[in-house]
């Protein structure tokens, strides 16, 4: 057997899309198509990566014309046919309200047979309130205060995923694009709580900063989220920021 099979993943990959299959509704163009190709040069390669994304069981949309004019629909798409729910369930806090989250899992198999397992996280539970469990339907869906909470429910939400599936060796968190960027503060909190402190200090920063890895597809204005401070302090309920 090829050893490379046996190895734990040390690097976990988050993008908001990922394209794996065009029955999966899980991408809109460039970025995700290009994080699906990441994932299996990775596999093939045998490179001990874990991928992390949202489910987007709703998909981005579909494009029709009639009577001239564009329409846009919902591009909903069978996930029990494409991937299997795990049993894990991880909480995040949304603008003050428990989100619960489950993951979806398909893998990615290799030439060699290495295999890179990808996890959806999905917050259609029913312990969620009805606007949360729409939280992982649409790629990029309409609004700020919707992004936010998508980005927070990625970033800090995988991170909790993957501790509690097990991803005890990773050693490297690699964000394409900043839509996942709340993993470090996460991480910030797990470097804190290691060390027995209540809130971060340097060394956490210095610690957080060499785990992480940061890749741009698209390095224009446009194409940048960005947040006020204030929207965040609304969002973590009026906790205050410095710069």
């Amino acid at each position: 057997m090829d050893e490379r099979r046996k190895t734990a993943p040390k690097i976990a990959y988050f993008s908001m899309e990922i394209g794996l299959e065009s029955g999966m509704q899980t991408y809109s163009g460039g970025l995700g198509v290009l994080a699906g190709d990441t994932i299996r040069s990775a596999a093939d390669l045998g490179v001990p990566l874990v991928a992390v994304t949202l489910l987007h069981r709703k998909g981005y949309l579909r494009q029709s014309i009639r009577d001239g004019w564009q329409h846009e629909e919902p591009a909903p798409w069978p996930v029990q046919d494409f991937a299997s729910e795990l049993p894990q369930r991880v909480e995040v806090a949304v603008e003050g309200r428990k989100v619960l989250i489950r993951a979806w899992r398909r893998d990615v198999r290799g030439v060699g047979g290495a295999i890179v397992p990808v996890h959806f996280l999905d917050t259609d539970l029913p312990e969620n309130s009805a606007w949360d469990r729409t939280l992982t339907d649409f790629l990029y869906g309409d609004g700020a205060r919707y992004r936010l909470c998508q980005e927070a429910v990625l970033g800090i939400g995988g991170v909790r995923m993957l501790r509690a599936l097990g991803y005890a060796a990773l050693d490297r968190f690699h964000m394409n694009e900043g839509h996942s960027s709340l993993l470090a503060l996460e991480l910030l909190d797990e470097q804190a709580r290691k060390a027995g402190r209540r809130s971060a200090a340097h060394e956490d920063v210095e610690a957080v900063r060499k785990l992480c890895v940061f890749t741009t597809h698209t390095p224009s204005p446009p194409a940048t989220t960005s947040s006020r401070w204030s929207s965040l302090s609304a969002f973590w309920g009026g906790a205050t920021f410095s710069t």
